[in-house]
């Protein structure tokens, strides 16, 4: 180190000399306007001299081991701050894709989100919702505690809201809730009366709804457990679509696929009713919708093949068969179907037509069609009104005024068409 430090030293004066060098000149130099550097004193360069023989270098191996250490340090300083500029960025990335989740889940939830977790009883006066509150709240924390559902009773006239996740209670609830109403006696052990025969009906019902499902998805008998688990799915909401309504559409897409490609009908339709089986028990067991619902298809004792097209539907097991991939396009045709999901059939058509207006509003279009479920915006335009770089000015305008005044998933691509014919004819 002592050799190093010297041998830096020695580089340090050399350095200090020719630096300095330039620098002192002599009077004569000066008058004559010569640029050549004053010799060093003899005294310098003996210490010159004596620091390159302590350290074993000449000023040139000193000089090109201090810029190696340099370079390394600088190597590893560099690598350092690109560590960590990724780390920082990678955390950036992260936050700032739970923030464009979270808005996009507030944007898609608030269309559907009260009619799949709220339901709404319509009260012949509003002296009754004194009754159903009942003394000091009795009657009302009696019916919450009973169903699982929280009784919303404000000031909206004629209206008491019952508000819960779980669509079967809040069925329970509303059945409970309209026999007390009906009966005019309204008190703790009449709700209890009341929730037995609400529950006990709504069983019956649950039965009665799975063995409709398969008799409209066509695939016969189907164990007890699972067609009560059918039902259930009725009360259940995937994306604002009912579930039990997307199963069995997916039954009837995929029979009609496996038509087409020669396969088994059968295993497809059956396989595709009970794709969603899982999510009427997904509360209450971990593990994804699909395994589970293979799970519960093997206890029943379906078939191997049912089972394998159920557990792969969502690719949490590899697809072997041709049955499993036509439940997979079952199932994505039915929930990407305009209108089936995130909003209702009313809804997607004005958004639709609030989509034309925007671009038929420009002067010099002749006709709009919005395309491949509104992914698409087509503006026809009058030739001799737009040119073609107005037709490339007016294509970004629209898009502009799509971004500031509508509301949409994903990316709408706007194409403006001139088309321009010349006709003549031949005698």
């Amino acid at each position: 180190m002592e050799i190093l430090l010297a041998a830096l030293v020695a580089a340090t004066v050399s350095g200090g000399a020719v630096l300095l060098a330039p620098r002192v000149r002599s009077r004569a130099a000066l008058a004559n306007g010569s640029e050549a550097p004053v010799a060093l004193e003899p005294g310098r360069q003996r210490e010159l001299r004596e620091l390159e023989q302590a350290a074993g270098l000449s000023v040139p191996e000193a000089r090109h081991a201090l810029l190696a250490e340099l370079e390394d340090e600088l190597r590893h300083e560099r690598a350092r701050l690109i560590r960590q500029v990724e780390e920082e960025t990678r955390h950036d990335a992260e936050r700032r894709a739970r923030s464009i989740l979270a808005t996009c889940m507030q944007r898609i939830a608030g269309g559907h989100s009260a009619e799949s977790t709220v339901t709404s009883i319509h009260l012949d006066s509003d002296e009754l919702k004194g009754r159903i509150i009942g003394r000091e709240g009795r009657n009302i924390r009696a019916l919450e505690t009973l169903t699982g559902i929280d009784v919303i009773v404000d000031d909206t006239p004629g209206t008491v809201v019952l508000s819960g996740f779980d669509g079967v209670r809040r069925e329970i609830a509303r059945l409970t809730l309209e026999k007390l109403l009906a009966d005019g006696r309204i008190h703790p052990a009449k709700i209890e009366e009341a929730y037995g025969q609400a529950k006990s009906e709504l069983d019956r019902r649950i039965v009665e709804l799975g063995e409709q499902a398969a008799l409209e998805a066509g695939v016969g008998t189907v164990h007890p457990e699972l067609t009560r688990l059918l039902g259930r799915l009725r009360f259940r909401t995937s994306c604002g679509q009912n579930v039990l309504e997307h199963s069995v559409e997916c039954a009837r897409l995929a029979t009609l696929t496996a038509d087409e490609l020669g396969a088994n009908p059968k295993i497809a339709a059956r396989a595709a009713l009970l794709h969603d089986i899982g999510k009427a028990v997904s509360h209450e067991i971990d593990g994804p919708h699909a395994i589970v619902g293979g799970e519960l298809a093997r206890r029943c004792k379906e078939s191997d093949a049912v089972v394998h097209a159920i557990e792969a539907h969502h690719n949490e097991v590899e697809p072997q068969t041709v049955e499993a991939v036509i439940v997979q396009i079952a199932d994505a045709l039915s929930g990407a179907r305009p209108g089936a999901r995130g909003a209702s059939l009313e809804e997607y058509v004005a958004r639709l037509h609030d989509l034309e207006g925007v671009a038929a509003r420009h002067t010099g279009v002749e006709k709009v069609y919005a395309m491949h479920a509104g992914r698409e915006l087509r503006v026809i335009v009058k030739p001799d009104e737009i040119d073609d770089d107005g037709a490339t000015i007016l294509s970004r305008e629209i898009a502009r005024e799509v971004e500031r005044e509508l509301e949409y998933p994903g990316q709408i691509k706007v194409t403006v068409i001139r088309e321009s014919r010349a006709t003549e004819i031949a005698h």
